[in-house]
């Protein structure tokens, strides 16, 4: 794993969704002509170039979905050995004492390909991000029974990063009240899940779920103060 802090520094960056709502977009050349292109999860781009391009340079990955990333390890470590994978979890999954679930299984693939460009977040960090949405929405995190999303970190560590944001195939808070809205997969790559379902059921899950729709909400007020645009669908952030 890199020993020394993460430094990025990114003129005009995409963040691609990993939502339905990329699937016929052909929008993958404008993508790959972004300077830095980040993704999330195990989101493949082998197949879906057209729609969502073919460049990774950062990939931000949820402790849940390293297992995911192991099905692939020649794909997404060696291939791909040019992306800067940053791997954010809870202290216990990634506590380096030997106790640490998903640092050892980080550790071994780093063993294994040494070219792995492999960042965990610190502890402190989750604490800051924990620290911005109570801040944002005036709720604790762990008190409203909830997970931070991919998205929340990816968004954290872009505006630090990035002269200016294109959010691709993200849609707004009030996108699945609209009248015949575009419904789609929660996934781009896989059938199955409807988006707007999987967004409710996570916003009033009693515990264990993504809060999607006030993130969203978050994700707009940051919009008016920093360089951001999200495109597929269009937002107008008032």
């Amino acid at each position: 794993m890199a020993a020394c802090p993460l430094q990025l520094d990114c003129g005009h960056c995409a963040i691609v969704s990993n939502s339905g709502q990329m699937a016929g977009q052909k929008v993958g050349e404008e993508i790959d002509h972004s300077s830095c292109i980040w993704r999330m999860n195990n989101a493949p781009t082998k197949g879906f170039e057209e729609d969502v391009g073919h460049v990774t340079m950062v990939r931000v990955v949820s402790h849940t979905s390293v297992p995911l990333l192991l099905k692939n390890p020649d794909y997404f470590f060696k291939e791909a050995s040019a992306t800067v994978y940053v791997v954010w979890g809870p202290f216990r999954n990634m506590r380096k004492d030997g106790n640490g679930i998903v640092y050892n299984m980080l550790k071994k693939t780093v063993d294994k390909y040494p070219s792995a460009q492999i960042y965990v977040t610190t502890e402190q960090r989750m604490s800051y991000c924990d620290a911005v949405f109570k801040e944002e929405t005036g709720k604790d995190r762990v008190q409203s029974g909830s997970y931070l999303s991919t998205g929340w970190f990816t968004f954290i560590l872009a505006m630090d990063a990035c002269y200016s944001i294109h959010v691709y195939g993200m849609i707004n808070d009030t996108y699945c009240k609209t009248e015949g809205y575009r419904k789609v997969p929660y996934h781009y790559y896989e059938q199955g899940k409807d988006e707007c379902n999987e967004y409710l059921v996570h916003e009033h899950a009693p515990h264990g779920g993504h809060r999607f729709i006030t993130e969203k909400k978050v994700f707009a007020k940051w919009a008016e103060k920093h360089r951001i645009v999200f495109t597929h669908p269009n937002w107008t952030v008032s």
